[in-house]
């Protein structure tokens, strides 16, 4: 599980829309990631909604937002749609991101236990390097505390 100061894992995914992202191919600038349990539920469709509607804010700071889910890029592509989001979301269909960033683990509601992706966000400095996380991700406000750490750099 990576931590702050370790060198971030390199990917390369596809992209709603078409395409792909490769992390190290985005070198020489900030990088922020969310991991988000699955799309078109309330909590992911807030956050996601904020990110997008920060998503000037970040350009501007210098910064690329991503998320990251194990959602088809169909799912995506009528996630983005739906809600107008303006940010790139990239499918880890087999999950091997979201381990190797530490996400995937047991969880826990309304008394049942099952695997899933625990709502984090990672802030990846322009040397490749975790700058910045946050794990157990509560909703409201997130968005804008990742642009403050952005805006720090």
């Amino acid at each position: 599980m990576p931590d702050i100061s370790d060198k971030a894992p390199d990917f390369t995914l596809p992209l709603g829309g078409g395409g792909e992202i490769q992390l190290s191919g985005l070198a020489g600038q900030p990088v922020v990631l969310f991991f988000y349990p699955r799309d078109d539920t309330p909590g992911c469709t807030t956050e996601a909604i904020a990110f997008s509607a920060l998503a000037p804010d970040f350009e501007a700071a210098g910064a690329k937002v991503i998320g990251i889910s194990k959602d088809s890029v169909a799912k995506h592509d009528k996630f983005i749609a739906k809600h107008d989001l303006t940010i790139p979301l990239v499918s880890d269909e087999h999950g091997s991101t979201c381990e190797d960033y530490g996400v995937w683990g047991e969880k826990q509601m309304y008394g049942k236990t099952f695997m899933g992706i625990e709502r984090s966000t990672f802030l990846i400095g322009a040397d490749g390097r975790i700058a910045n996380l946050w794990r157990k991700v509560k909703v409201p406000g997130h968005a804008d505390e990742v642009l403050e750490a952005v805006r720090t750099l």
